[in-house]
């Protein structure tokens, strides 16, 4: 059987393609997943992805992933910075976490440089835009395998 990889998508991420493209780029969230699907499908890997706009939707997610997934990749986009929540049903689910993030969060605003989501996660991938994506499969394929 397949490992299983969820990977969930955090607020405002549902606009990729036409919010502030000069950051995030011109991918939609559509495009991403689809790549998502072939790089776990070359992987070997199951995919299951999510986006969500509610914290407490992302943490139901999460708490799930106990009995449903191997791993986890997350872009908790704002939440990064502010959710203590999310932090600590990542710690709960006792998964490897990659977290990831389109932009490079440390040449942006000074309070996006502190992620609440890194201090639980096995390794952070920032600024290769939807690659990153793709980087972060292949860690969780690294690391489940």
């Amino acid at each position: 059987m397949a490992k299983r990889v969820l990977i969930l998508n955090g607020p405002n991420l549902n606009l990729l393609g036409t919010r502030e493209k000069s950051i995030y780029g011109a991918d939609t969230l559509a495009d991403i997943e689809a790549l998502c699907r072939a790089a776990c499908e070359k992987a070997g890997l199951a995919c299951d992805f999510r986006q969500s706009n509610h914290e407490g939707e992302l943490v139901d997610w999460i708490q799930s992933a106990r009995r449903t997934a191997d791993a986890i990749i997350i872009n908790p986009a704002a939440y990064s910075h502010t959710s203590v929540a999310i932090h600590d049903a990542l710690r709960a689910a006792e998964k490897p976490v990659v977290e990831v993030h389109l932009s490079n969060i440390h040449q942006r605003e000074a309070f996006r440089h502190h992620s609440y989501v890194s201090a639980v996660a096995v390794g952070v991938i920032c600024g290769f835009g939807p690659k990153g994506y793709t980087l972060a499969i292949e860690a969780a394929a690294d690391i489940l395998n």
